[in-house]
């Protein structure tokens, strides 16, 4: 076991809608070692996205503790937050909107810079913009370019080298590469692999795309309507998922062969409401194994085998 760098417990984020609370993120908790990758997986709008944002504190969470590096940075304040994100930074999912149209690849790279002030002298800025440039795979001649003359691989690139910029130990990866060409998927995702080799980086690396989740994470985290519901090794989860959310999931994955394709299970009935929910398992209207437990109570998650978690009461001991 490696050193813990990310410790969540309890998180939650909720939203006052004009029909209710809306539980997007629902008492969450997880853990990533230093230098490991931690998938979070689901469906769009199960909350995954602003489980990341939350931990970033990109929004402020309703309840729950976000501990960094033996910090809880739930508790820190505008100024010490400011100091904190040089550790922690996010990879944006639409290349094109997350790059300011009227700066050019250097002057978006070295913006970070310049407001953390933790390079004062301007061609000292420019050496590490260059620097960067060359780490993530961009020719020094695109230096003045827009983001406009540029592919989606390039503008994710320059994405990534903004990240970069402070030399951060944590980088919340929300859907990077689900706006690209799938040949240029696989480019930037060797590109972060190598990147998270020399660097010892750790991610958390958002997604609804399974195929490309297993071959990324260390652990992948599945959730459904703001709860986790499984949590194991990429490999384990695979190999034998548990709960029956995640064997749905996986039975959608394309499989390139006409012959013996594994049978996809079509998921049933009506999605839970997210606004103001029952206490009881948000899974149960559409699962096929539902008992009447499920729809009276909420299961909690056990670990069920080692280091593989499910909230589910078919395991319930």
């Amino acid at each position: 076991m490696g050193k813990t760098l990310l410790e969540v417990k309890h998180l939650k984020k909720y939203f006052n809608v004009a029909a209710g609370t809306l539980h997007a993120v629902d008492d969450v908790s997880f853990t990533i070692e230093e230098g490991k990758t931690l998938g979070i997986v689901g469906e769009s709008g199960c909350g995954k996205s602003t489980t990341g944002r939350a931990i970033l504190r990109l929004i402020e969470p309703t309840s729950g503790e976000v501990i960094f590096n033996g910090t809880d940075i739930v508790k820190l304040n505008k100024a010490e937050m400011r100091d904190m994100r040089k550790e922690m930074q996010l990879i944006f999912q639409d290349p094109f909107s997350s790059l300011n149209p009227r700066k050019t690849v250097s002057e978006t790279i070295e913006e970070p810079l310049k407001l953390a002030k933790m390079i004062p002298d301007k061609d000292e800025r420019f050496m590490r913009v260059l620097e960067l440039m060359k780490r993530v795979g961009l020719a020094e001649r695109l230096v003045n370019t827009y983001p406009h003359e540029l592919d989606g691989g390039r503008r994710q690139r320059i994405g990534i080298a903004r990240a970069l910029a402070m030399n951060p130990k944590f980088i919340v990866c929300d859907e990077p590469v689900s706006a690209l060409d799938v040949s240029i998927q696989a480019q930037i995702l060797n590109l972060m692999k190598k990147i998270q080799h020399e660097m010892g980086i750790t991610y958390i690396f958002i997604t609804h795309d399974l195929s490309v989740v297993n071959h990324f994470s260390d652990d992948i985290a599945v959730m459904y309507l703001g709860r986790l519901v499984e949590k194991a090794p990429s490999e384990k989860l695979f190999k034998k998922p548990l709960h029956p959310y995640t064997e749905a999931l996986l039975s959608a994955i394309p499989v390139p062969r006409i012959h013996n394709r594994p049978e996809r299970i079509l998921l049933k009935g009506e999605l839970s409401s997210p606004i103001n929910p029952k206490p009881i398992c948000r899974f149960a209207n559409r699962c096929p194994y539902a008992k009447d437990i499920c729809r009276q109570q909420e299961p909690e998650m056990l670990e069920v085998e080692p280091n593989h978690f499910v909230s589910c009461h078919l395991y319930k001991k």
